[in-house]
Formats: C-alpha cells, sequence, structure tokens
C-alpha cells in the first residue's frame, strides 16, 4: 500500500457518556467537539471515507456536530458493545483499501500517529500504557473478520499480534470529567508549533 488512497476511517462514537453525565461526543476541546476533532483528523490524515458510527443521542450528536461529508451511520445495539459498531462501520466502507478504527475520545490522538499507523500492508495498532488498542490499521484482507465482530470485545484479538506505534498520552480517554479536564490542560490551545506537528505528513 503506498499511501492513504483507498483508506477509510470509521470513528466509534455509538455510546453512552454515563460516567461523564452528557454526551462525550459534544464536549469541547478549543473550538471543536471531540467528535469534530477526530473526524477532521481523519480527514487530514488522508482517510475517505470517514464514516461515524453513532448510537446514544445520535439525533442530538448529529444536530450539534459539524460533521461535513462524513458518513453517519447509526448503531441501532450500541448498548451490545463496540463489536458492532466496528462491524457497521467497516460494512459501509467495504469498497476501500483499508480502515483506520479510532474513537473519538482520545485527545492524544494527532494527524502523524494515524498516517503512521497507515504505513504499510500490515494490521498496526496503537501502544500506550503497556497494551496495545485503537486507533489501529487493518488492510482489506482483515473485513470479513471486523464484519463478524460482536460484543465488547472489538478487535483486540486481531491487535494481539501487530506492530505497534507508540502513542504517548493514548491512555488518557474521556470517560468521566476529570478526564475532560486532563484533556483540556494537555491538549488544549495548543501552540502553533505543535500544530504544525498535525499537519498532513506525506507517507512513503
Amino acid at each position: 500500500m503506498d499511501g492513504s488512497a483507498g483508506i477509510a476511517a470509521v470513528v466509534l462514537a455509538a455510546g453512552a457518556s454515563r460516567r461523564l453525565g452528557s454526551p462525550k461526543q459534544l464536549a469541547m476541546l478549543d473550538d471543536e467537539t471531540l467528535l469534530e476533532r477526530a473526524v477532521r483528523l481523519a480527514h487530514e490524515a488522508g482517510c475517505s471515507p470517514v464514516i461515524v458510527v453513532l448510537g446514544a443521542e445520535y439525533e442530538r450528536v448529529l444536530a450539534e456536530c459539524r460533521l461535513g461529508d462524513a458518513v453517519p451511520v447509526m448503531n441501532d445495539s450500541w448498548e451490545e458493545g463496540m463489536g458492532w459498531s466496528i462491524r457497521l462501520g467497516v460494512r459501509a466502507c467495504e469498497a476501500a483499501d483499508g480502515v483506520v478504527v479510532m474513537t473519538c475520545d482520545q485527545p492524544a490522538v494527532t494527524v502523524g500517529h494515524l498516517q503512521a499507523l497507515m504505513r504499510g500492508p500490515d494490521v498496526k495498532a496503537s501502544s500506550y500504557a503497556g497494551r496495545k488498542g485503537v486507533p489501529a490499521f487493518f488492510p482489506k484482507r482483515y473485513f470479513d473478520e471486523l464484519m463478524a465482530l460482536s460484543g465488547d470485545m472489538g478487535a483486540r484479538n486481531l491487535l494481539r499480534p501487530a506492530e505497534a506505534v507508540e502513542l504517548e498520552g493514548g491512555e488518557l480517554d474521556v470517560d468521566a470529567a476529570g478526564d475532560l479536564d486532563r484533556a483540556r490542560e494537555l491538549f488544549g490551545d495548543r501552540p502553533l508549533s505543535k500544530r504544525r506537528k498535525m499537519r498532513l505528513q506525506p507517507l512513503g
């Protein structure tokens, strides 16, 4: 695979955010919601199409987020776990050559990190806090397995043998108010020098 052409992104954003008390998809980091940020990063990394899998409070999320040309997909079984969301998201981009699976609640993710995952022909996972997880890249030959997922296991079994790309701070996901405060402290109002690092870099 020689670049980002034909690589889709699936943004998992179906959860109920019970611990946060309001939809994390709509939580603000600088001048955009967490979901808008995830969609923007996927686009800037070169992913197309960008699929957004929604579930809990999907009507409110759609009304309050500017998703541009991202493709929303509704997961009616969102309470049954992440596996269903991955399954539906990948089904919506079957024509792609590969897919980046990501969530909307990891503020450490950058364009450069997504591009590093997309380099090469094999599965790549993000690594943080001694484990592997999303964002992760899957080439097309794994689509059948991804579309067979269900329940809350997600794609962990596929990621265990995968090459890992370190994501500094990737263990921070926004589940509670304290996490959001921490995200704003670490990743909000980034100076220009840091924003430059997030710009599109050539793949090769």
